[in-house]
Formats: C-alpha cells, sequence, structure tokens
C-alpha cells in the first residue's frame, strides 16, 4: 500500500520542533487542522502499487505544491527553503536531517499524479467539511464574484518567449564578464521553433559549464528561468504560449489577457465553490453553477449577493424556481429579455458594453426611444467596422461591404417588477453591504497567494493554481475563526 511507503519520523534531532515551531506556527496548526490521509485515496489509481521503487510520498508532494501557494516561491526555491527551514520540514512529516526531494519530481508529480483529478471541487469540499465541523459556518447566504488572473505567457508567440528571456540572459553574462560574447552559441536565424529550443539548451549548456559565472546571482536568475522555460513547459511551448487563455475587459479602456475564476463566498468568507474560465466569460452565466456547487459541498443556500452582472433573465427565474433571495441590482441592459442573439453578444458589467463571440468590444452606445411608464427604449451598441471586416468569425456577423456593425437592446421599463420591489426592502440593502467581503478575498487571493499571475499555461493548470491557493485561503480563515 502506498500509505505504508510514509515511515514514522524517528530522529535523534526530532525534539528540535518543539523549540523552533511554536504551536501558533501557521503550518503546525494546518497540520494539527487537516487531516491528510485523504491524499492517498485520491491517488491511489495513480500509482504502482506492486512495482518499481517507492515512490515519494504523495501527502509530503501535496504539502510541497501547498507550500508554493502559501508562501509564493518557485519549484527551486521551495525546495531549497524546506532543506533549511525547520518550520517546512515539520510541515512535511521530515526528520530535520532527511534530505530534500528535487524540484523536478514537483512538475511530475502535477502532470502524472494530479492529472484528471477535479482537485478544485475536492478540496473546496474538504474546508467546508471542515467549516461546518468547527461549527464555523452559521449563515446560508453566498457572495458571488470573479477575479482575473493574467496568462503567464503574453500574446507573445512561444518563440518571441524564449528569444525574449535569452536575450536577458545574455546581458546578465556580458555584464558579468564580456569576453565570453565570442565564444557564445550561434544565435538562431530561423523561424522554425524547434531550432530556437535547440539554441536555448545549447546556450544554457555553455553559460553553466564554460561561462565561468552562471551561479552569480545576477545571471542565475535568468538561467534558471530560460531552463524552467525549456524543460517545464516545452511541451506547451511546442503547440502555443497559452493556447486557452482569452482577452477579458475589466473596463471600456482596460483589458487582460488570461482567464478569470468565478467564486462563491459565505458570509463568514469561506470559498464554497470555484468555476475557472478563459478571460472572455459572462460572470453571470457562472451563477447556477456555484450555486449548485455550493449545495454539493455542503452549504444551504438561501440568499445570493451578488453585483448587477448576475441579475440576467435567466438567473432571476433559476433564483425563484429554487426558493432563492437574489441580491442582486437590477441592469435593465442585462435584464431585459426580448434582445437577439443572447449566445453571440455578452454584456460586460465592468466595462457597461457588450462584447461579440469574438471577443470584440463595442467602442461607443446610444440610446434612442421615448421616456416614461410603458416606453420601450433601445440602446444600440457600435463596433469597430475595421476590426469586424478582418476578423476571422466576420460570416454571418458582418455584412460585406457594410460602413458600421452595431447590436441593439430594447429596453423594458415594466420588466421585472418582483425584483424590483425587492431591491427597495431593507433586506436587499442590508444584505448588498455584505459584498464588499468578496472583492477582499479576491484581493488576499492575487497578493498574497500569487492569483494575479497565472503559474502555468492551460485551464488545467490554472485550475490546479486555484485549487491550492483556495485551500490555503480557506484553511488560514478556518484557523482564524477557530482561535
Amino acid at each position: 500500500m502506498i500509505r505504508q511507503q510514509q515511515s514514522l519520523v524517528l530522529s535523534p534531532y526530532a525534539g528540535l520542533y518543539d523549540i523552533v515551531v511554536p504551536k501558533d506556527n501557521m503550518l503546525r496548526q494546518i497540520n494539527d487542522l487537516v487531516d491528510f490521509t485523504f491524499i492517498y485515496d485520491e491517488l491511489k489509481d495513480k500509482y504502482c502499487l506492486d512495482n518499481g521503487r517507492s515512490a515519494i510520498d504523495p501527502i509530503r508532494m501535496f504539502k510541497y505544491l501547498l507550500l508554493k501557494a502559501i508562501f509564493e516561491l518557485s519549484d527551486v526555491d521551495i525546495v531549497e527553503r524546506s532543506r533549511y527551514d525547520l518550520s517546512f520540514k515539520y510541515f512535511l512529516d521530515m526528520a530535520p536531517e532527511d534530505p530534500v526531494i528535487d524540484s523536478s519530481s514537483l512538475t511530475k508529480f502535477r502532470k502524472l499524479r494530479l492529472k484528471d483529478m477535479n482537485l478544485l471541487d475536492m478540496l473546496i469540499g474538504k474546508t467546508v467539511v471542515l467549516a461546518v465541523e468547527k461549527d464555523i459556518l452559521k449563515s446560508n447566504s453566498i457572495i458571488v464574484d470573479a477575479t482575473h488572473t493574467k496568462a503567464r505567457y503574453n500574446q507573445k508567440s512561444p518563440q518571441e518567449i524564449l528569444q525574449d528571456r535569452a536575450r536577458k540572459l545574455r546581458k546578465a553574462v556580458y555584464a558579468m564578464d564580456e569576453s565570453v560574447k565570442a565564444r557564445m552559441p550561434t544565435k538562431n536565424t530561423t523561424d522554425v521553433l524547434e531550432d530556437e529550443i535547440e539554441y536555448c539548451q545549447k546556450l544554457i549548456s555553455f553559460i553553466e559549464t564554460e561561462s565561468g559565472v552562471a551561479q552569480v546571482p545576477k545571471v542565475l536568475e535568468p538561467l534558471n528561468l530560460l531552463k524552467e522555460t525549456v524543460e517545464d513547459d516545452v511541451e506547451q511551448l511546442r503547440s502555443t504560449a497559452d493556447q486557452d487563455a482569452r482577452v477579458g475587459h475589466k473596463s471600456t479602456d482596460s483589458a487582460f489577457f488570461g482567464y478569470k475564476t468565478h467564486l462563491a463566498m459565505t458570509e463568514e468568507r469561506i470559498i464554497t465553490a470555484a468555476v475557472v474560465t478563459t478571460g472572455e466569460k459572462n460572470d453571470g452565466k457562472q451563477l447556477q453553477t456555484l450555486i449548485e456547487k455550493s449545495k454539493a459541498a455542503g452549504m444551504q443556500v438561501k440568499t445570493v449577493i451578488g453585483d448587477t452582472a448576475y441579475s440576467e433573465k435567466d438567473n432571476i427565474s433559476y433564483a425563484k424556481n429554487n426558493e432563492i433571495e437574489l441580491v442582486a441590482k437590477l441592469n435593465p441592459l442585462i435584464t431585459q429579455g426580448g434582445r437577439k442573439k443572447e449566445d453571440e453578444f455578452l454584456f460586460n458589467k465592468d466595462a457597461g458594453m457588450y462584447v461579440c463571440k469574438a471577443g470584440h468590444m463595442a467602442v461607443r452606445k446610444a440610446r434612442t426611444g421615448k421616456k416614461g411608464v410603458g416606453a420601450n427604449q433601445t440602446d444600440t451598441y457600435y463596433f469597430d467596422v475595421e476590426i469586424c471586416k478582418r476578423c476571422p468569425l466576420r460570416e454571418g456577423c458582418y455584412k460585406e461591404g457594410a460602413k458600421s456593425k452595431t447590436y441593439s437592446v430594447s429596453i423594458k421599463s415594466n420588466e421585472h417588477k418582483e425584483q424590483m420591489a425587492f431591491q427597495e426592502s431593507e433586506y436587499f440593502k442590508t444584505k448588498s453591504k455584505e459584498r464588499y467581503k468578496i472583492e477582499a478575498k479576491n484581493s488576499e487571493l492575487k497578493h498574497r497567494h500569487g492569483y494575479d499571475v497565472a503559474t502555468s499555461s492551460g485551464l488545467l493548470g490554472m485550475e490546479l493554481q486555484g485549487a491550492m491557493a483556495i485551500f490555503v485561503v480557506n484553511l488560514k480563515r478556518i484557523l482564524k475563526l477557530s482561535e
């Protein structure tokens, strides 16, 4: 059995832990809080139990990834710190004198052991169960919002990424010893990605073996970055920089290239559900999934609190049918029910504009029609026709030769009367004030746990990063509320 491969820590130096790792140390508290043996059950089918040499204990490998999420360190640096930081070794169930793993093992663990696992839902579910057991969850409300994460790679081609990092490495080497320039490998001059990868491998080898400056800190950092790009991401680089990442909009003049994580969180600030999507996806479309996932994790959902992105017609109907109070202000640009091509044009609530299926945002809007009770007005959104002319999705959307491309939305002033009345209630106004909490949680994920930039490429990598970061912030919150 794989769980038998973990041996009890018996060491003459184990007493050091009682001296240098106090009871209020966060890593000691997490160890005491969580029974990590669930990792064995989740990963038992990923290991060969009767052939080959013993694997590194999966709980230890999992904990290494947790440490990365907690302290926002690279694979190399997290392993190096675990060599001398006794709080790390205690958390990893190691004896003080035990050797550390090779950092490359973490990459293999992510790719081979965690692949095809629904780690995101599983880890969130574990923390919700813990919170229920600790009698922390008192409310039956969830707050919903989305946070964006920039792609690890921008919209450069894979070859441009390699060229840029190789250039920075050469510059660092020349700053230390310009005489090595004459002995450097010949730069690649073709447009073939494989040739660029081969050149980078030669450059790395030369600097490590012949330059004499490989261990200088100013050289070591760009050297490690290029090595990690080539070794860890070479498979991804051969296809694209990040084929899953998409352009999303934060406002009319602010965009990002990457992903969105749609979150549901209790009023006690425990995350109960998450959905990772590409950056252009509409926030409101994820609401029903977030509610269902929260219920599956063990939450009783009676109230949902969100911004105007979540008050579209389908969500209002869903909430009513499931006896859920939807505390989200109406926006007539979203909640009207008469617009055409709803799946092709989605409203971006931050920018106040519609975005077409190709990800292009309208550049301006104009309102027509009479004002007043019972009157119908129309908002017309204008797109940049020059972009439409070149768009690969223009067929059936843009008429060749047209001088403009617009999308119109009729606004019905008498729609959703029940929701409009609910908006005026004291309950609605009181609950709306809770929404700030999830914005603070988004900030914590980004600024304390590295969630502002993806650590790998692709949706699966983003889901793994999200699983670890959310697991950590939930555990920290449970510890805080248990004090």
